[in-house]
């Protein structure tokens, strides 16, 4: 009788281990030891400015498998590919990541028309495709395409961020627009008209720039003509530091706005002259290395000392690297709540539950937040004044609600 009751508790402890052990649960790209990952970078090309965020990924990566032992006890193995900014070559680079190397998501990859390119490749096939460089209204789009998944400040809030400014603090602003001529300027103005309302008719002229125009000398004339007092600027880093230079030359000083996205000081305003650039106003939503409010902040240095060590050669100060660190952070956040269930159907559940997320690097107050069907993680802004030196913040947090 006690032979039989031990073997019958015994049946019942191993049964109840069973399950526990059956709780592995690996898909493509993931076993006992590795987390095979995959990205698309400009390493060459026209992008290629913007070829740290394929550096900062590889870094990070690297600095967790060094000091963790990457997530879970499994080692991340990130397959970085240049595309050269070309869409053929990031269709390529990533039916090989997805169809060859068997990675189980594309994360921290850059360029809008790169990312548009494969999106719906990517959700055909049910890989994700997350917290990429890049935005469109397209590429936020939780319903149609479920699986892109962006961490960016997306253009049309931020242009709904200037105008909600507009509204509250320049009422009687005349105000003159240059924009891109594609998605990214379509993007910016849509979301500043947006928040402008019934202001709109304070935009006195509108004028577009084409990225292959030589200069935007002419636009420039035909805005400072039209008796504008405000002057927006929706447009990449070649063109905003031709019109910095262009506004300084002919003697017109309006209230002039820049995005974030053409705010680097080494990118834009040294190129356009620092003195031209002084007065210039644009967002932030992150800690930037080149701002001496943050000099005691321990994030800030946390990330200076990790930079030094795994990206000696770069420099620290480049806005790409902040903005990818955090990336990356959100990436090995949502692999750590994977848990033994690594498949890419789980890696996205626990990616769309991402809430109230707080990085050290985002301002003081601001938190991520992913829902099923809202794939707009950041709405929140401060707007800052460029000294001639740094970034000075000049106002609060500027939220726009869902």
């Amino acid at each position: 009788m006690r032979a039989s009751l031990l073997a019958l508790l015994a049946g019942i402890a191993l049964a109840a281990t069973v399950p526990a052990l059956a709780q592995k649960n690996y898909g493509p790209g993931a076993s006992d030891t590795e987390i095979k990952l995959g990205q698309t970078v400009a390493y060459s090309g026209p992008g290629s400015a913007y070829s740290m965020v394929g550096r900062m990924s590889v870094a990070y990566f690297k600095m967790l498998n060094e000091t963790k032992g990457g997530i879970n006890g499994r080692k991340i193995n990130l397959l970085s590919v240049d595309d050269a900014y070309s869409p053929p070559k990031t269709v390529e680079g990533t039916r090989k990541l997805v169809e060859s190397d068997q990675v189980m998501a594309l994360v921290n990859s850059m360029g809008t028309p790169s990312q548009t390119a494969v999106q719906k490749y990517l959700n055909s096939k049910r890989v994700p495709q997350l917290f990429f460089y890049a935005s469109s209204p397209g590429l936020h789009d939780a319903k149609t395409t479920p699986w892109t998944v962006p961490f960016s400040f997306a253009y049309d809030i931020e242009g709904s961020i200037y105008g909600k400014y507009m509204v509250q603090s320049r009422p009687d602003a005349k105000i003159g627009v240059l924009y891109q001529n594609d998605d990214v300027g379509k993007s910016y103005i849509r979301g500043f008209r947006q928040a402008l309302g019934a202001k709109q008719s304070n935009i006195v002229k509108e004028v577009s720039q084409e990225m292959s125009d030589p200069t935007v000398d002419s636009q420039i004339l035909q805005l400072q003509a039209s008796g504008a007092d405000t002057l927006v600027v929706f447009t990449s880093n070649k063109a905003q530091a031709q019109a910095i230079k262009k506004v300084a030359a002919i003697g017109w000083k309006p209230f002039y706005v820049v995005p974030y996205v053409s705010s680097s000081i080494t990118g834009v305003l040294t190129p356009a002259g620092l003195d031209n650039s002084v007065g210039l106003v644009s967002s932030y939503w992150f800690k930037t290395p080149s701002d001496p409010t943050w000099s005691d902040d321990k994030a800030m240095q946390d990330y200076l000392a990790f930079f030094k060590k795994y990206l000696p050669n770069d420099d620290p100060g480049d806005t790409t690297s902040v903005y990818t660190y955090m990336g990356a952070q959100l990436t090995a956040l949502a692999l750590e709540r994977c848990g033994d269930n690594l498949t890419r159907e789980n890696l996205l559940k626990q990616v769309q539950g991402l809430k109230d997320i707080e990085l050290g690097m985002l301002l003081p107050g601001m938190k991520i937040n992913f829902r099923q069907d809202d794939y707009y993680p950041i709405r929140q802004a401060r707007l800052a004044k460029f000294d001639g030196k740094s970034w000075k913040p000049m106002t609060e947090l500027i939220t726009i609600e869902r």
